[in-house]
């Protein structure tokens, strides 16, 4: 077995291409960070995560002081023994965001590792369920468009062979929200799916009342209706719509996935790679939505989720939104409408590594052997 000599930790602050506003925030900012492990035998696996706005410097704080450490000298292909070793090495500060994605910056560099020693693209060595998966586009759909702007998005998109758009809701008033979506589904017609997401904005009583605008409109899902670590109000609210409800996006722990589905709080689970800790936790977290008969939807990282959804069978959706962009070559391929997960080996994302050393955030790079 190949044992870790060496980790290099770097951090770029990424420009998103437009501007990106919800019910409770606006950001221009997603900082990215990344991990270069080697082992013994000189094979090199790449990793990241992200933040939308700020957090960045945390996570590198806790990857080059406390995480990143403690792999030098471990055997590579433990991944399971080593994501469990480094969260309970951090017990006292999970569960919770900064501690999700610093492991899984390191975990999805070691399973880039494992794919690159066994010459796999990752899709592959998970199950390789499918070769594609249609794509549903969010651009378009930020809370500050006009109306006519969405429709112009959408319409673009289905011609584009997107099967569907996310509209931001969360307008002051509920009858905004309405006449947006009417619009859209006007445009569109029937046959394309629109998806909602709140952005955790509502209290269940107006979750309430939107939900059954939600269903004029035969919406696909209705997304983070509540603030998302109330469970049983997200129960309540699910036994009393006919629109299914998706959370998951701010969840970061197996348990907190179980507890949801078990009660009957999620149609859809929007499991997030970075924000669960990484793949392994992730990759657990959708047998146990399958399981339940519930489809997985992940939030954002396109480039990286892709592999994932066709890795499974329970995964009907990839979410559109474009993030590495400028620090990549080839891109995630993509054709009527459909995302293809690389046939490279590994996590099949192509890094520009003169575009991430121009882009380094100063004094949070950090060497460790």
């Amino acid at each position: 077995m190949a044992k870790i000599e060496h980790v290099e930790l770097c951090m770029v602050d990424l420009q998103p291409k437009v501007r990106r506003t919800d019910a409770i925030q606006s950001f221009d900012s997603q900082q990215t960070p990344l991990v270069r492990i080697t082992d013994s035998d000189g094979a090199v696996g790449v990793g990241y995560s992200y933040t939308i706005g700020q957090g960045g410097p945390a996570v590198m704080s806790l990857l080059a002081e406390t995480l990143a450490p403690q792999l030098i000298g471990q055997e590579a292909e433990n991944i399971d023994r080593l994501w469990r070793s480094l969260m309970f090495s951090t017990h006292a500060t999970a569960v919770g965001a900064i501690t999700s994605l610093a492991l899984a910056t390191i975990d999805t560099a070691l399973w880039d590792l494992r794919c690159k020693r066994a010459s796999l693209p990752l899709y592959r060595m998970l199950g390789g369920a499918k070769q594609s998966v249609p794509m549903y586009t969010t651009e378009g759909g930020w809370l500050h468009i006009d109306t006519q702007a969405l429709v112009d998005d959408a319409v673009a998109a289905r011609e584009q062979g997107f099967a569907g758009s996310k509209i931001k809701i969360g307008r002051p008033h509920l009858s905004e929200d309405r006449a947006r979506l009417a619009a859209v589904r006007a445009a569109v017609g029937d046959a394309s799916e629109i998806m909602v997401d709140a952005n955790q904005a509502f209290s269940r009583a107006e979750a309430t009342r939107r939900a059954r605008v939600l269903e004029e409109f035969g919406i696909a899902w209705f997304e983070e209706p509540m603030p998302a670590d109330d469970v049983m109000e997200h129960v309540r609210l699910a036994a009393s719509t006919c629109v299914p409800i998706a959370v998951g996006e701010s969840l970061y722990s197996l348990s907190q996935f179980k507890d949801y589905l078990s009660l009957g709080g999620a149609s859809i689970v929007q499991v997030d790679v970075a924000r669960i800790g990484g793949i392994t936790p992730w990759l657990k977290v959708a047998h146990l939505a399958e399981a339940h008969n519930v489809p997985v939807c992940p939030h954002f990282l396109m480039e990286l989720h892709v592999s994932l959804v066709c890795a499974i069978p329970n995964a009907p959706w990839l979410e559109y939104i474009p993030q590495l962009d400028d620090i990549t070559g080839s891109g995630m391929r993509m054709e009527n409408g459909h995302a293809f997960p690389s046939e490279e080996p590994g996590l099949g994302i192509d890094w520009d590594w003169s575009e991430i050393d121009k882009r380094r955030v100063a004094n949070l790079t950090t060497h460790i052997s």
